[in-house]
C-alpha cells in the first residue's frame, strides 16, 4: 500500500494533519499501519470504528461469533439487521461505510495457541478486546514472542481498565518493560470472575474503554504522547473517576 495521501484523504484527515504532533507524516503512518483487533464486540466495536475513521490502512478482525440481539446494547458497530450474521462480516460492512480507504481482513475463527503466533506476526499492533482470560493470555504470549505491541483492556459492570504491553523493550530506566503475566501471573479459578452475560455491563462503558484503546493504538502508530506502558488505567464509571497504577516486571 502506498503511503501517499490522495486529495480526498487530505481533506478527510484535515483535522489530524493540522495537528503538529500528527501532521502529514503521522497520517501516512496511520495509512501504512496494520492493526489486528481481537473481537468485534463491546470493546472491539469502538476500536474498529475509530481506527477506521482515523485512517488506519488495514484492520484485521478476529471473531467467530454471530450478532445477537443482546449484543446491540453495546456493540455499536452492528446494526439491528445484522442479527444472525457473522460479526466479522457485519463489522467489515460497517467499516466500509465509515471509511472505504481502510482495507479489512477477516479471521472468522477462535484464537488459540496454535493459530495466534502466525496471525500476530502479520500485523504491526494488536488490540485485545476479548472477554475471557484464556484468549487474553494467548494473545499476550503471542505478541510478546513476536515483539508486537499489545493494547489490552477489560470491562465488567461499571469498571474498566487499559494498558499497553511491550515486554520485549526496556523502559526509560533501562529495565525490561512488564508483560501481561507480570500484571496477572495466573488466571483466576473458573467461575470466580463472572462474565458480562452473568454480571451485566453498561453499554456506554465499553465505548469509553474501547475508545481509550483506539487512542493508545494511534499513539503507538504515530509515535506521539506516552503510551500506557507499565501503567494500568482504571475507570470507575459510576464515580466518574480515573486512576492510574504502575506495575513492573516481576
Amino acid at each position: 500500500m502506498t503511503t501517499t495521501l490522495t486529495a480526498d484523504e487530505i481533506e478527510r484527515y484535515a483535522r489530524h494533519i493540522v495537528l503538529p504532533e500528527v501532521g502529514g507524516a503521522g497520517q501516512q503512518k496511520l495509512k501504512q499501519a496494520r492493526v489486528l483487533v481481537i473481537g468485534a464486540g463491546g470493546l472491539g466495536a469502538p476500536v474498529l470504528e475509530y481506527l477506521a475513521a482515523a485512517g488506519v490502512g488495514t484492520l484485521g478482525i478476529v471473531d467467530d461469533d454471530t450478532v445477537s440481539l443482546s449484543n446491540l446494547q453495546r456493540q455499536v458497530i452492528h446494526a439491528t439487521d445484522a442479527v444472525g450474521k457473522l460479526k466479522t462480516d457485519s463489522a467489515r460492512a460497517a467499516i466500509a461505510h465509515i471509511n472505504p480507504n481502510t482495507a479489512v481482513e477477516t479471521h472468522t475463527f477462535r484464537l488459540s495457541a496454535d493459530n495466534a503466533p502466525a496471525l500476530v506476526t502479520r500485523y504491526d499492533i494488536v488490540v485485545d478486546g476479548s472477554d475471557n482470560f484464556e484468549t487474553r493470555y494467548t494473545v499476550a504470549d503471542a505478541c510478546a514472542s513476536a515483539r508486537k505491541p499489545l493494547v489490552h483492556a477489560a470491562v465488567g459492570r461499571f469498571d474498566g481498565s487499559v494498558t499497553v504491553l511491550k515486554p520485549f523493550e526496556v523502559g526509560k530506566d533501562g529495565k525490561p518493560n512488564p508483560g501481561y503475566r507480570d500484571l496477572f501471573p495466573e488466571a483466576p479459578p473458573p467461575g470466580l470472575v463472572p462474565s458480562c452475560a452473568e454480571a451485566g455491563v453498561l453499554g456506554a462503558l465499553t465505548g469509553v474503554v474501547g475508545t481509550l484503546q483506539a487512542m493508545e493504538a494511534i499513539k503507538l502508530i504515530t509515535g506521539i504522547g506516552e503510551p500506557l506502558i507499565g501503567r494500568l488505567l482504571l475507570y470507575d464509571a459510576l464515580a466518574a473517576r480515573f486512576e492510574t497504577i504502575r506495575y513492573s516486571r516481576r
